[in-house]
This record gives structure tokens, C-alpha cells and sequence, in this order.
């Protein structure tokens, strides 16, 4: 099999999705003037994982309760904003067609609902006691955190950069 003959099965293949009414509409519903408004809210989220993990760190190597007390402050930080952007996402998810019938868009969904999730334990653990919560079990939950944010960021800018979505002209 050649190169060429490889091609020209791949141009007979049609996703059978892609002939669903209202595919092609991937436009933004959630936006302030055309600018979506959960590609711009998830920045704080996951800056804000990173830096509980940091501030773990930091605490772990210098014993200073400031870095257990920042570490609180950015887990609750990071989880209410994740909140706000859990909003707009989920709405642009079930508004808008062609973002709704894909199923990337899905995984996406369920990744950002399991880092949210593991945001508010990782909050809540620390509340009563963030000096005692770091170690072991905080440090391990912030990077699991982390680990998480990671896939959900890649599946979200694969959203946004592969497929278009959200985009003003869709793929």
C-alpha cells in the first residue's frame, strides 16, 4: 500500500456526525464582544494549582507556616474561580451545537469536572489546619492537581487550536 492509496482512503472516510445540523455553528455564546469568556477565565484556575503546588513546596523546604497559609488561600482561589469558568464552559458545552456533538469536547468536560473536584477537596482539607495539611497528603493532592490541569488544559487548547471551537468561524 503507498502513500497515495493511504490518501484516498482517507478522503472516502465521512464522519457521520459531521452531517448533523448545526455542526458548523461553534461560534462563542458565552463572549463579551466576540471574546469568550471561559478562554479567558481558565488562566486564573490553573495559575492558581500551580501555585498551591509551589507554595507546598516552599513550606515543605522552609518550614514557614506563610507558605502553608498561601498554599490555603490559592487551593480556595483557584477553586472558586475554576467555579466561574466551570459555568461558562458548561453553558458554551450545552448552547452550542457543534461544541455539544463533539466528543472531545465531552472528555474535556469530565477532566475539568474531576480537577474541579479534586480543587474544593484539596480546599477543604486545608481549611481547618493548613500548617498539618501539607504534608503528606496536601502535597500529594496538589500535584495530582496539577497532573490533572495538565490534561485538561492540553484537551482544552486541542478544543480551541485543533477544532476551532469557540472560535468565531468554527472549523
Amino acid at each position: 500500500m503507498t502513500a497515495e492509496d493511504t490518501s484516498d482512503e482517507a478522503e472516502d472516510l465521512i464522519d457521520p456526525i459531521s452531517e448533523l445540523p448545526g455542526f458548523d455553528e461553534t461560534e462563542s455564546r458565552i463572549a463579551v464582544h466576540g471574546h469568550p469568556i471561559h478562554a479567558m477565565s481558565v488562566a486564573f484556575p490553573v495559575a492558581l494549582t500551580f501555585c498551591v503546588l509551589g507554595a507546598d513546596a516552599l513550606y515543605w523546604w522552609t518550614g514557614d507556616s506563610f507558605w502553608a497559609r498561601a498554599a490555603l488561600w490559592a487551593a480556595g482561589t483557584g477553586f472558586l474561580f475554576g467555579m466561574l469558568a466551570g459555568v461558562s464552559g458548561t453553558a458554551e458545552l450545552l448552547l452550542v451545537p457543534g461544541i455539544r456533538s463533539r466528543a472531545p469536547a465531552w472528555t474535556h468536560f469530565i477532566i475539568a469536572v474531576t480537577l474541579l473536584s479534586l480543587l474544593g477537596a484539596n480546599w477543604g482539607y486545608r481549611l481547618y489546619g493548613y500548617e498539618t495539611a501539607v504534608l503528606p497528603y496536601g502535597i500529594l493532592l496538589s500535584g495530582l492537581c496539577v497532573v490533572v490541569v495538565g490534561f485538561t488544559g492540553w484537551h482544552g487548547g486541542k478544543l480551541v487550536f485543533d477544532y476551532r471551537l469557540g472560535t468565531s468561524k468554527g472549523s
